[in-house]
């Protein structure tokens, strides 16, 4: 087998282990009938896109951290959400959110790098009424989720390990070894991006806010989809893919709620989103929108079910509003970043 043909092997393989983490949870809430807890178990599931192709003892640090970090994060949202999403504390744990996945990213080389992820998980479960009676059931679902996805990320280890060498033939390598680099805890880009992505967020929340439209996480959410990471470079025709794909993203979900589908099929559209995001995450981020956001948002809808018209009309509002800050702001760093080094 090729060298191109074992990546693309490997790839298959990742998507099909992804789809089953969101397949196996999402399918027993049907049967149980709670498939109202859809969005706990869904971005649980999130922990399968980590660690792709990487050797399982570089991979085992990956998915772990990944699980443990997107059940705290839900947990912490369903904590907000508990306590009626005060404003404060709900900017204050953003703003944490948003820090940790930039300081993962650049410490752990995970891939995908974005805090998208983490922010969606937070901000969403934030914004799904919930008792306090409901936390424990949620925060449990979201743990066996991740818990799923990291057992499914390693179980190659298991199959390498039982078929000893006389299977060796068998398994393609596992060729990406992440840059580790624990010192960027104390990079000041790190932390200019940082401070850059948080302050972006929390402007473009507060307009949507000011607005008054719909739930304004979605313009938080598009920020930080839409700004570059640490030592990325600065390019306008990344933030206009990314800001293509969130949009389409957007189309995408109205037209499948618009149908008004049973949620059976909802849950095959969600394993079908989950599939294609880890086939596209590592290659083009902007078109992994397009399934990300819907699977976001049909999953959030499960859980408090909204018309529509309205809910796109929103989305596409708020959108507008992220990618409007984003934009500004990162053009405002280029400029400044041009001056310096015009500055002799």
């Amino acid at each position: 087998m090729t060298e191109a043909a074992s990546s693309r092997t490997l790839e298959l393989e990742a998507a099909t282990r992804a789809a089953i983490a969101v397949a196996v949870p999402l399918t027993v809430l049907l049967i149980v009938g709670r498939i109202d807890l859809a969005v706990y178990a869904s971005f649980g599931s999130f922990t399968a896109l980590y660690g792709r192709s990487e050797p399982y003892r570089v991979r085992l640090v990956s998915v772990s951290t990944a699980a443990i970090s997107l059940t705290a994060t839900i947990a912490l949202g369903v904590l907000l959400a508990c306590l009626g999403t005060p404003l404060v504390p709900t900017a204050i744990a953003l703003v944490a959110v948003i820090a940790f996945g930039i300081l993962a990213h650049a410490s752990l080389g995970w891939i995908p790098g974005q805090p998208v992820f983490f922010v969606f998980a937070l901000l969403v479960c934030a914004a799904v009424p919930t008792t306090w009676a409901q936390a424990p059931v949620a925060i449990g679902l979201a743990a066996a989720s991740a818990a799923l996805s990291w057992l499914l990320c390693m179980s190659g280890w298991m199959l390498r390990t039982l078929g000893g060498q006389r299977m060796a033939h068998r398994f393609r390598p596992l060729h990406r070894t992440p840059v580790r680099r624990l010192a960027a805890v104390r990079d000041a880009v790190v932390w200019r991006t940082i401070a850059a992505t948080a302050g972006a967020a929390l402007l473009a929340g507060a307009i949507a806010l000011l607005l008054g439209i719909g739930r304004p996480y979605w313009a938080v959410v598009t920020v930080v989809a839409v700004m570059p990471l640490a030592h990325a470079s600065f390019s306008f025709s990344r933030s206009l893919h990314r800001t293509l794909g969130t949009i389409g993203g957007v189309v995408v979900a109205g037209l499948v709620l618009a149908a008004n589908p049973p949620a059976i099929v909802i849950v095959v559209f969600a394993v079908v989103c989950q599939f294609v995001i880890e086939l596209l995450i590592g290659k083009s981020y902007g078109l992994a929108l397009v399934f990300i956001t819907p699977l976001a948002l049909t999953m959030s809808n499960l859980s408090q079910p909204s018309e529509v018209l309205p809910l796109v009309t929103d989305r596409v509002v708020e959108t507008a509003v992220g990618v409007a800050v984003a934009i500004m702001l990162v053009a405002a760093r280029r400029w400044w970043v041009s001056r310096r080094a015009a500055t002799p």
